[in-house]
């Protein structure tokens, strides 16, 4: 009896993460001539309700479904769509110097901004498809997905009412314009180290311009507010270079704390 209920507890446990796969379509792009494709959850009433977006980024070495495992945001949050995109063979920054292993564009001009143009193909799909709120719109990622959610935010600053990145930073952080930003940090990562993560995160209350004293947000997380509307969460847990478990419900709390941030 007792192996039998362990079995359907198994089984009860492993429901949800069946139904997600099922709810998930591949989409397919070509973008310069090159096949991209993407892993898509789309609520039963994306053509008729305004919904919001939500995309994600593996890391450097990840893929789509690795994404879809770790961060699970359609269940968190099933009305909004939610977008987990593939990268291709990418020379990383910090591993893989050969390039072998699918990743982002760090910069802008890298690949001829492939990734940009696969991001901006994605979208225009989705608006043409379903009703998208264009004021909810929102990115997240780990590590080089991080990174490569920065640089959304640089480069297409008018598209996201707030964004998420894990375990990332960017060189050119002084240039990035006021947006709210929930950012992850390991205080044990290693690879993007934290003391290079506690320098991005004093750089994001900078151009926040956020008050010098935070207050309590959630577990691990502190909340600075801004003066001009775009706070920043700094999410500081004691793990390494991953996205720990009780990321996906703390990125969407945020994003639904930011309903149209300061994206036009």
């Amino acid at each position: 009896m007792n192996k039998f209920l362990g079995t359907l507890m198994t089984l009860l446990l492993a429901a949800p993460l069946a139904r997600t796969a099922e709810n998930l379509q591949t989409l397919n792009f070509t973008v310069d001539g090159v096949a991209r494709t993407a892993l898509v959850y789309v609520p039963a009433a994306a053509k008729t309700n305004h919904t919001p977006v939500v995309f994600v980024f593996h890391g450097h070495g990840g893929n789509a479904r690795q994404a879809e495992r770790s961060f699970h945001i359609e269940r968190e949050w099933p009305e909004a769509i939610v977008v987990y995109m593939q990268g291709l063979p990418t020379v990383g920054q910090l591993t893989d110097p050969q390039g072998k292993l699918p990743g982002w564009q760090a910069a802008t001009g890298n690949n001829a901004d492939r990734d940009l143009k696969f991001f901006d193909a994605v979208l225009a799909r989705l608006k043409q498809d379903y009703n998208v709120d264009a004021k909810r719109i929102y990115a997240t990622g780990h590590s080089n997905g991080g990174g490569f959610t920065y640089l959304l935010w640089l480069t297409r600053d008018e598209v996201f009412a707030a964004v998420a990145p894990c375990a990332a930073v960017a060189k050119y952080a002084m240039q990035l314009p006021p947006k709210p930003v929930l950012h992850i940090a390991g205080e044990k990562d290693s690879l993007v180290k934290f003391s290079w993560q506690k320098l991005m995160m004093e750089s994001l209350r900078k151009i926040n311009n956020c008050d010098a004293t935070g207050e309590p947000w959630a577990k691990d997380c502190t909340l600075y507010p801004s003066k001009n509307g775009a706070a920043v969460v700094t999410f500081i847990h004691p793990g390494a270079h991953v996205v720990p478990t009780s990321a996906p419900a703390l990125i969407v709390k945020f994003f639904k704390e930011h309903p149209g941030g300061t994206a036009k």
